[in-house]
């Protein structure tokens, strides 16, 4: 399935982005702060509110390097309020969007409208972000994405996780405003992929990904592992510069 986009392109992030359709994808089933006491003057010479600062420290560095970019799924078109929900909750998301100019009831109306519809992403620990997928009272719509391999002859699920990078780049893309964007699922074997580059000019400067042919142009691609590849506009060769 090829999507392209002919509208200008923005996004709704929280915590830190930019302000920048279903895509064929199976549904997956369902499946604290602690008080420090403070204590001074120990025979060891160090207080306990030093040695659980210490202690508190390393957890929230290992929480920090625990945290991922996560891809959620929700069901009937409801990830902008799943997306509210969530960043509500002080979680940071991206939801990629599209605005377009659309005929209702005969006026020309400015709409926004999901670009991968039924999808987006949050960051966070696994566990963290399973207290909102399993919260069937207030978001019993919200899935992870998985993504399935083997393992023998058993057939593997778990939460798909995207590169901080591709996160970053998928931002630009959407941000950049360009008309020809591509989307296509990435087992739809129509990119003929190569170097590994980064744009260092132009509109979609910043992103990084795949040199990749497409309508005879060369492009930069973006492959989200099991799930989709979005395709820049047209790039010449002067914008890239190659990554080793």
């Amino acid at each position: 399935m090829n999507v392209v986009a002919h509208t200008s392109g923005d996004v709704s992030t929280h915590g830190g982005g930019e302000r920048p359709p279903s895509t064929g994808l199976i549904p997956d089933a369902l499946p604290e702060v602690q008080n420090l006491v403070r204590s001074e003057n120990s025979y060891t010479g160090v207080s306990t509110k030093n040695a659980l600062s210490g202690t508190v420290l390393k957890t929230i560095k290992k929480t920090k390097e625990d945290s991922h970019w996560y891809a959620l799924r929700t069901t009937y078109g409801r990830e902008k309020k799943a997306y509210d929900y969530l960043t509500g909750k002080n979680i940071e998301a991206f939801l990629p969007t599209l605005t377009s100019v659309k005929l209702i009831a005969g006026k020309r109306r400015t709409v926004e409208e999901s670009r991968l519809p039924n999808i987006f992403f949050a960051y966070g620990t696994e566990d963290e972000l399973k207290k909102y997928v399993y919260d069937n009272v207030n978001l019993p719509y919200l899935r992870f994405y998985y993504r399935h391999f083997h393992e023998g002859i058993r057939i593997i699920k778990e939460p798909l996780i995207v590169p901080t990078q591709q996160i970053e780049s998928l931002k630009i893309i959407c941000a950049s405003g360009a008309e020809d964007i591509i989307l296509v699922p990435t087992d739809t074997n129509k990119f003929q992929t190569g170097q590994k580059v980064r744009i260092i000019h132009g509109r979609f400067k910043g992103v990084v990904g795949q040199v990749a042919r497409f309508c005879g142009q060369q492009r930069v691609a973006v492959i989200i592992d099991g799930m989709l590849t979005i395709a820049t506009a047209y790039i010449p060769s002067a914008f890239l510069s190659p990554i080793d």
